[in-house]
């Protein structure tokens, strides 16, 4: 809040690039693009400024102890788009918490938490390494054969397969099937959703194109997907009382916590929850690991240290253990650095639920609001030499670094981070300490690009792989 003497400023006063009329800056914002837009209008016009959705004025924050205050007054003072949650059920989908809000996030976080908790995930450690030996197994092939690997649909195979195994407690194994349908439909829900969120015209309700045709089919697979694990969760345990107590995955684990008394959850609850972490867990994890493979390709001193750390510290994908995994503290660093630089998630836009103020700027309530994630962490003043990839600020005794929140903050703060970081740990481990990395590269030559669609994603790449020795020469193809 300002201070009392502070003069408050009115949302269309702020500076901003100028709106078109009628439409005001939405055609100035490429979907794919967008995130990139906005930053660069956040180094033009400053850390609060104004865009227009048509005639809505929309307060744009990059300025990272206002977005911190915002984050923290979820969900009672701010929440999602409404858009984002009537998309969503215009389409049929399943409630989850991550659209929740209210008394009914309240509900879904405890019982989200409990399957996300540290606890339950070191108990699936050995699924993980399972799922990393067969990446492994799939990277040695291409290795032998000088072949090059489709690198992002590689590690979505690796997190579906995590994920699935976690939630589901189903061996989906796409890694060695080759199957691709889940990650085809989570990709198309996942595209097709945020491209209606940001859509100045609801035109679908009309008439739909070949792409809302895809997005239909392609939801209804994995809603019909869903159901069947949720069936068959629901006999292990009618079969098995004792799984009530001790639940063997996230699925069985959600719906011993809906069973109980007032607990609001409902199976149809439990199903978008466990969709929510499938398709969460598979675009956000992999482009992560996709981004931090391609920096670490492009230094090679970080690489370097990387590598002897878990060639010393973590040698055998099979041998695997947390406390290994807990261990790679340069690794860790590299991981933050890549989120810092390419995070996946660069802003958030909410919705006010009741009249605040940000900064010296009114917001009533159904205003919306921009955050942006990456300003002030690629800012000099902020982090120093922040364009360059440099893992060895986050080993300082004194790092901090507040202005990163790859996983947002407040009491909405990623419930999956755990699991994420050591899916991240895990697959750079086997990377590291088993092979050389030749080369990767981007399809279309140069940097890869950044593509927004519901996460920054990095354009497509291969990668090109050496079998390490461990005597340390390149063993020949």
């Amino acid at each position: 809040m300002p201070d009392t003497a502070t003069a408050l400023r009115d949302v269309r006063s702020l500076p901003g690039p100028r709106p078109w009329p009628l439409l005001g800056n939405v055609l100035q914002m490429p979907p794919r693009r967008m995130h990139k837009v906005v930053e660069d209008w956040a180094r033009r016009f400053g850390s609060l400024f104004v865009i227009y959705f048509a005639r809505t004025p929309i307060l744009v924050v990059a300025d990272t102890a206002l977005i911190a205050a915002i984050l923290r007054d979820r969900p009672d003072g701010f929440r999602r788009p409404a858009i984002t949650a009537m998309v969503s059920d215009e389409l049929g989908g399943y409630p989850g918490v991550f659209l929740a809000e209210g008394a009914e996030w309240r509900n879904q976080r405890r019982m989200v938490m409990q399957g996300f908790a540290p606890h339950a995930i070191k108990a699936y450690f050995p699924s993980l390494v399972k799922v990393a030996l067969r990446l492994e197994a799939r990277w040695q092939g291409a290795a032998h054969s000088g072949r090059a690997i489709d690198l992002a649909l590689d590690l979505k195979r690796y997190t579906v397969d995590i994920i699935a195994g976690l939630a589901f407690g189903a061996e989906v194994n796409t890694l060695d099937t080759g199957e691709d349908a889940i990650q085809g439909h989570i990709d198309e829900v996942l595209t097709g959703t945020a491209r209606r969120t940001v859509s100045p015209v609801p035109y679908w309700r009309w008439f739909k194109l070949p792409q809302d045709r895809r997005l239909e089919r392609s939801l209804a697979a994995l809603q019909g997907a869903v159901d069947g694990f949720v069936a068959k969760a629901r006999a292990r345990m009618q079969a098995d009382p004792g799984l009530h107590e001790r639940p063997q995955n996230l699925l069985e684990a959600m719906l011993a916590a809906g069973d109980k008394p007032d607990s609001g959850v409902t199976d149809a609850t439990v199903a978008g929850n466990v969709s929510t972490m499938l398709m969460a867990g598979e675009d956000t994890t992999a482009n992560t690991l996709a981004w931090l493979i391609w920096l670490l390709s492009r230094h090679p001193a970080a690489l370097a240290r990387a590598q002897e750390e878990v060639r010393r510290l973590a040698p055998q994908t099979g041998a695997f253990t947390l406390e290994q995994m807990d261990a790679l503290e340069f690794v860790d660093a590299c991981a933050q650095e890549a989120m810092r630089l390419k995070p996946v998630a660069p802003f958030i836009p909410l919705e006010a639920v009741r009249d605040t103020v940000v900064g010296d700027v009114p917001v009533k309530a159904g205003a919306f609001v921009w955050c942006v994630l990456r300003h002030e962490t690629v800012d000099d003043a902020h982090f120093a030499n922040a364009a360059t990839f440099d893992p060895q600020r986050w080993l300082q005794a004194d790092a901090r670094h507040k202005a990163s929140m790859p996983f947002g903050s407040g009491p909405r703060l990623c419930p999956g981070r755990y699991l994420a970081l050591l899916e991240i740990k895990i697959a750079m481990a086997l990377l590291l300490g088993r092979f050389d990395i030749s080369a990767v590269e981007a399809v279309d030559g140069g940097e890869p690009k950044e593509v927004m669609g519901f996460v920054m994603q990095p354009g497509r790449m291969r990668m090109r792989l050496d079998l390490h020795c461990q005597h340390g020469e390149v063993m020949a193809r």
